[in-house]
C-alpha cells in the first residue's frame, strides 16, 4: 500500500505552505503516539473524562421486530454525547506534547466542534471553530456550547457556507501559525490526518470486538455504522478488518433523493476525484 493511502484514496495534494506543518505531524506521530507515557495519559483521559469503555447494548424490541439480533455501541454515552471525544482528546494531547498552545478546528453539525472546545478547556489550550454560516444558523445551540466553552466561533461565509468551506478556513488559519494545532474531525484531508483519526477512533471497533465475544459469545455477523465525514465508520471498522466473516457495512445519508444537491452519500453516488 502506498504511503498515505487507503487503496485508491488519500495522498497529501496540498499547497507548498502546508507541507511543512503536515511533515512535522508525521514526525511527532511517529515520535509520541507510540510512547508508554502518551498512551498512559490518552487511556487514562478516554477512561476517566470521556467515559470509555462504551457499552455494547442488547435491543430486544429491534430485534424481535427485525428478525436478529441487533447490538449498540454507545458512543452517545460519551461525554459531549458522540464518538468525537475519542479523535479531539488524542489529537489535542499530541498538539501539547508538540508544544502548541492552541486548537483550531472544522465543524459541521457541531459536535466535533462542542468536543474540541471541551478539550481545549481541560488542557488550557486556546480554542477557534470554524464553522460555515449556514450550519451555524442551523446548529445555533451547538454554536452557544462552543462558546460557553471558551471557544472563538469564526463563520466561513464563501461557496456554500458549510462543511468544506469551514475545512478551507481552518487550513487558511492553521498554516499561519506555528503555535497552532489543526484538530481535523473526519477520517478526509492530507496525510496524516486520515490516519491519525482511524488510529484515535479504533478504539470503538477494538471495544466492540471484544464486547461482542463476551457477551454474545462470537463474532457480530455485521458491523454496521454510519458514514458522513468517515470517523465514525473508520474507528469501527478497523476492530474487525482482519475478520473476513464480519461484513462491514457504511450507511450514508440519503436526504431528499439520489438527484444531485439532494443527499449526502457521495461513496454511493460521486465519482473519485481530487479535493
Amino acid at each position: 500500500m502506498k504511503k498515505g493511502y487507503f487503496g485508491d484514496f488519500g495522498g497529501r495534494f496540498v499547497p507548498e505552505l502546508l507541507m511543512p506543518p503536515l511533515m512535522e505531524l508525521e514526525e511527532a506521530m511517529k515520535d509520541i503516539l507510540p510512547s508508554e507515557a502518551f498512551q498512559k495519559e490518552l487511556d487514562d483521559l478516554l477512561r476517566n473524562y470521556a467515559g470509555r469503555e462504551t457499552p455494547l447494548t442488547f435491543c430486544p424490541g429491534l430485534s424481535e421486530k427485525l428478525g436478529f439480533e441487533v447490538w449498540l455501541k454507545r458512543e452517545d454515552l460519551l461525554h459531549t454525547g458522540a464518538h468525537k471525544i475519542n479523535n479531539t482528546l488524542g489529537q489535542a494531547l499530541l498538539a501539547r506534547h508538540m508544544g502548541k498552545t492552541s486548537l483550531i478546528a472544522e465543524t459541521g453539525a457541531g459536535q466535533h466542534g462542542v468536543a474540541t472546545a471541551a478539550t481545549a478547556a481541560l488542557m488550557g489550550l486556546e480554542c477557534t471553530i470554524c464553522m460555515g454560516e449556514v450550519d451555524m444558523e442551523r446548529q445555533h445551540l451547538n454554536v452557544v456550547r462552543m462558546q460557553m466553552l471558551g471557544a472563538r466561533v469564526v463563520a466561513a461565509k464563501s461557496g456554500q457556507r458549510t462543511l468544506k468551506e469551514a475545512v478551507d478556513e481552518a487550513l487558511d488559519c492553521f498554516v499561519n501559525d506555528p503555535d497552532m494545532f489543526y484538530v481535523l474531525g473526519s477520517a478526509v484531508g492530507p496525510h496524516p490526518y486520515p490516519v491519525m483519526v482511524r488510529h484515535f477512533q479504533s478504539v470503538i471497533g477494538r471495544e466492540a470486538r471484544a464486547q461482542s465475544i463476551e457477551q454474545i459469545g462470537r463474532l457480530p455477523d455485521y458491523a454496521v455504522a454510519c458514514v458522513g465525514g468517515g470517523s465514525n465508520s473508520i474507528g469501527m471498522f478497523a476492530g474487525f478488518l482482519d475478520d473476513a466473516e464480519v461484513k462491514l457495512v457504511g450507511v450514508e445519508p440519503g436526504g431528499r433523493g439520489m438527484g444531485y444537491g439532494q443527499h449526502a452519500a457521495s461513496l454511493c453516488k460521486g465519482k473519485p476525484g481530487i479535493l
